[in-house]
């Protein structure tokens, strides 16, 4: 653990598996904070890769837990030290001030809860179109979830809905709107490096997390639907980026509806589990 110099000690949560591409830059962007209290805990889904051993070399501590994403989170949460959690997927980066500006966020704004634009960087086509989609959101905060919050208010308030794996971000966002919570923007933007996406990986990624969108709809009424209505207003209001991307926009659009056809297909099998769970 870095020394605290007075300040709270923010600590960081990062589940993972089989991330060896990216996780070392990770944790090292992490080490790199000019932000002087952190703790870096990984959380390692049983990789069979070199993940595990990268994370035991940078971290202050490594659990070996799953069986999703969620329950990492928890697991990590559960295992802080620090005052306030701040949770990375193990493939974005962070520019060197970003704790220290996002703390000072929480403290400027009295807000609950922190998020951290992302912009996707990466290589070839389908990523640069995935670029272009998260550029439209970066000035519509209701698109993004909370990254930073305190531990007390995690524990007091609920962790992350292991029924859910994809949608667990947002499941927390509404429950804090419901409450009344702020979640403010932090003037500053991560680095989340995507690599090469393909198409197929896309859509076996939005199948699964599909599968979790009956459990969210069911504690937020109207919360797909709404989601769908400031996505559309996002890319309405940015259209002069697309426009001056056309190609891009155009793959975009289309990859966006492949999207929506492999999250429909997942809410399809999701339903039938929670009815199977129900009957049995």
């Amino acid at each position: 653990m870095s020394p605290t110099d007075g300040q709270p000690v923010v600590t960081v949560i990062v589940p993972t598996r089989n991330n060896a591409r990216t996780i070392e830059a990770c944790l090292e962007s992490v080490r790199q904070q000019t932000y002087p209290a952190i703790e870096l805990i990984v959380v390692d889904n049983h990789s069979t890769d070199s993940t595990q051993a990268v994370a035991e070399r940078i971290a202050d501590r490594v659990i070996v837990a799953g069986p999703e994403r969620s329950a990492q989170r928890n697991t990590g949460i559960e295992a802080a030290a620090g005052e306030w959690i701040l949770w990375l997927d193990s493939d974005m980066v962070l520019p060197p001030d970003t704790i220290r500006v996002a703390m000072d966020t929480a403290e400027r704004t009295d807000a609950t809860g922190i998020a951290l634009p992302e912009r996707t960087i990466g290589d070839g086509f389908w990523t640069a179109c995935r670029a272009l989609e998260r550029e439209c959101y970066l000035n519509r905060p209701e698109l993004h979830n909370p990254r930073l919050l305190p531990r007390d208010y995690m524990m007091s308030a609920g962790v992350f809905d292991t029924d859910m794996s994809g949608p667990e971000d947002t499941d927390l966002r509404l429950r804090m709107r419901a409450r009344g919570d702020r979640v403010e923007l932090a003037p500053i933007i991560i680095d989340h490096d995507e690599g090469r996406l393909t198409v197929r990986d896309i859509m076996r990624k939005r199948y699964y997390y599909g599968q979790s969108i009956p459990a969210l709809a069911a504690v937020h009424d109207g919360a797909v639907a709404g989601q769908g209505r400031s996505v559309a207003r996002a890319y309405f209001n940015n259209r002069r980026i697309l426009l001056r991307r056309p190609i891009h926009a155009a793959g975009m659009i289309g990859l966006r509806a492949l999207e929506a056809g492999a999250y429909l297909w997942g809410a399809r099998r999701g339903r039938r589990r929670m009815a199977a769970a129900k009957e049995s």
